[in-house]
This record gives C-alpha cells, structure tokens and sequence, in this order.
C-alpha cells in the first residue's frame, strides 16, 4: 500500500471524528510524528478508539507512545508512563504500566512539562530509535466493529 493510500485511508478514520476531535487528533498526530524522524507510526482503528503509536522496531510490544482519540478527547499515552518522573502531576491512569495526559489543545504537547515526560520516554529507547528506518506508517488493525466515533 502506498503512502498516499495509507494516508487516505487515515482521512477517512479521521472523518468519523466531530470536527474539533477530528483536528485535535489530526494536530496532536502531526505534533508527535515532528518529534520522530525515524521509526514506525504504528495505526490501529480499535474498538473504542483511533490510536496512533511510535515504535522503533514496527513491532507492537515495542510501543511506548500514542496519540488515541476518542468520541470526546484525544490522550497522549505512555506505555511504561509508571516509570517515568512526573513531578508536575500531568499523568493518570491507574494501570499497572500505562498512563496518559489528556490533551485540551495540540499545544499542549508543547508545555516545557509535558516535553519532559516526552524525553524521558525517548531516552529509553534513543538507541532503537537512532537505528530505525524513516518515519513510516503501517496501519496494522482495523477493527470490524467499531464504537461510534461521534
């Protein structure tokens, strides 16, 4: 599949969103993929969400940040978020390793706190990352039933 196909199909799992979700995760997205030169934009269309991970190696259990977004918010997750330093309070969630920030405005992934957690994640995995290919999206699940986006 093409970029381009991918792309578009990407638009149309966007397009089920209510305009300002759908630009929140759009922008949130775009944000986050900046961050990354190299790596893999892993996309699943789940159940319950769209979710857009990075992963050096392209395998899932190598995950360790996504933009998700939901009917009402997009979230910001970190798949080991119980390891990192939060001194500013920003992560929730109360799962044995996952936490996430909700995002009110794609800006905020720009907050001097929020970054922090961002690096402390990279940091992890700078070395898998220096090592992977171009940034390059797979979309790797479409779920057959789906909640509805709106």
């Amino acid at each position: 599949m093409s970029d381009q196909d991918i792309e578009r199909q990407i638009d149309g799992f966007l397009a089920r969103y209510a305009p300002p979700i759908e630009a929140l995760l759009r922008e949130a997205r775009s944000r986050v993929r900046g961050l990354f030169p190299r790596g893999h934009e892993l996309v699943y269309d789940n159940y319950n969400a769209l979710v857009f991970a990075i992963s050096p190696s392209g395998r899932t259990p190598d995950c360790f940040l996504s933009v998700t977004g939901y009917p009402r918010w997009v979230t910001l997750f970190f798949a080991h978020g119980n390891e990192l330093d939060d001194p500013q309070g920003l992560l929730e969630g109360e799962g044995k390793h996952i936490r996430g920030v909700r995002l009110t405005q794609a800006a905020d992934l720009d907050s001097p706190a929020l970054r922090a957690l961002i690096d402390q994640a990279v940091q992890l995995r700078q070395a898998a990352l220096d090592q992977a290919p171009p940034l390059a999206t797979t979309i790797k699940g479409v779920s057959a039933k789906q909640r509805p986006r709106r």
